[in-house]
């Protein structure tokens, strides 16, 4: 094959898919209906042109008709006063009229079939308009179903193009805010680590920071054997404080007394 009817047979096939998308086939049919009304009104046409052409043979027929009387009658008044030339030569003409009519009566039968066919096929291809433009709009119903039903469907399992394109703002907005949300948690630990300086003055220093920790580890550690004393599991710690009770103050612890010795005696 060479590269020209590549080239062709490709571009052919693209027009084809572009022109296959571009195509409505509601379009499509209002169209072929609108073709079958026109093919419609030419055949009426044709049918009116043919029965004109038929009444004005039967027009001239009648007036030969008529004509062809008075030659009779204009023969008959010659022949009464002795003119048998002149009885000759009107129904010399009067025959002429009866060839005429023959041939107009001729063009009459010809006729009146050819309007009696095309009125057939105008009745016919009126049946077949009129089912046509049932079938038409049936078919102009269901595409439509079909294609709202698929619009509804691709809006629920986000395959649309404008769901698509919602679906890609939620993505990059979630991926935003994971992202910012990283970055905060490790500001927060280099804060809290001390590799970045606070200036906002709020920054503790390295043995604040431990005290805190240790601190809030003992008040876990106390609150939890406070809840184990609560539970019958354990002793009550020395250090819990009962809510609503005071941290009773410790007495001082005595010094043994010492017994004095009296001069003298032995150790």
């Amino acid at each position: 094959m060479s590269v020209m009817k590549r080239l062709s047979m490709i571009f052919k096939s693209k027009a084809n898919k572009a022109l296959d998308k571009m195509e409505d086939p509601r379009e499509t049919l209002d169209y072929s209906y609108q073709r079958q009304l026109e093919l419609l009104q030419k055949v009426r046409r044709g049918v009116a042109d043919v029965a004109t052409s038929r009444k004005r043979v039967e027009l001239q027929i009648n007036g030969l008709e008529q004509q062809a009387k008075r030659y009779e009658e204009q023969g008959r008044k010659a022949l009464s006063v002795g003119r048998e030339d002149l009885a000759r030569e009107a129904l010399q003409r009067r025959s002429n009229l009866q060839t005429q009519m023959s041939d107009l009566k001729i063009q009459h039968d010809n006729l009146q079939a050819e309007e009696e066919k095309l009125t057939t096929a105008s009745q016919r291809l009126q049946a077949k308009v009129d089912s046509f433009r049932t079938k038409k709009e049936t078919i102009k119903a269901t595409y439509t179903a079909a294609e709202a039903q698929t619009r509804i469907n691709e809006a629920f399992s986000g395959i649309s193009e404008e769901m698509g394109d919602v679906g890609l703002a939620i993505q990059r907005a979630e991926d935003k805010t994971a992202s910012m949300q990283a970055r905060a948690g490790a500001i927060d630990e280099l804060l809290a680590s001390g590799a970045l300086d606070d200036y906002s003055g709020s920054r503790k220093d390295d043995i604040q920071a431990e005290l805190d920790r240790m601190g809030g580890g003992m008040d876990v550690e106390l609150e939890l054997a406070r809840m184990k004393s609560e539970l019958g599991q354990g002793p009550a710690p020395q250090g819990a404080i009962e809510p609503g009770q005071q941290q009773p103050q410790q007495q001082p612890q005595q010094q043994p007394t010492q017994q004095l010795r009296q001069p003298g005696e032995g150790a």
